[in-house]
């Protein structure tokens, strides 16, 4: 790799860490090419990537931003996955380690706070956002249904009971 290609890697990995919500680094401890090529198909589906980089190179990038101690994670063969959804990066890695474990996830960070590993397995086991949208769009249309419903019952009662008064005339 030479220079340029350095500075272009760094200037990309700069940009991941300013504008990714959430990254997560993980050690390959020997991922063949069918494992890491099914990994990278999950992480795209889930809106995610994933990115081999130089351990250098990213210690380079994470100078002067927050979450400059993440460089502490880039020991030996890592793998940072990263995604605009908070959860979606450390929820497919956390499910690939535990079926594979020629890979661990380190840490990493979401927004400007740091996460060990408990925290990556903590914001992997939270809902992702389209799943909270969806839960909060059913919370507000509830009460509108059950006002709905509340506001259409007197008017079935009342047919009811002209029904009950009309079935009493037809049989006297």
């Amino acid at each position: 790799m030479d220079r340029v290609q350095k500075k272009e890697a760094v200037a990309f990995l700069k940009d991941v860490f300013a504008n990714a919500n959430s990254v997560v680094v993980v050690r390959n401890a020997g991922l063949d090419v069918s494992e890491m090529t099914s990994l990278r198909n999950e992480m795209r589906e889930a809106g995610a990537s994933l990115k081999v980089a130089k351990n250098r190179l990213a210690r380079l990038a994470l100078e002067g931003t927050d979450i400059e101690s993440l460089g502490d994670y880039l020991k030996g063969p890592s793998v940072l996955g990263y995604s605009d959804d908070p959860v979606a990066a450390a929820r497919i890695l956390v499910k690939f380690a535990k079926k594979n474990d020629k890979i661990e996830v380190l840490g990493g960070a979401m927004g400007t706070t740091m996460l060990d590993l408990s925290g990556v397995k903590a914001l992997a086991a939270l809902p992702s956002l389209d799943e909270l949208r969806g839960k909060l769009v059913g919370l507000l249309q509830a009460p509108a249904g059950k006002l709905a419903n509340i506001t259409q019952a007197p008017a079935g009662q009342l047919a009811r009971v002209f029904g009950a008064y009309g079935s009493q005339g037809d049989a006297a």
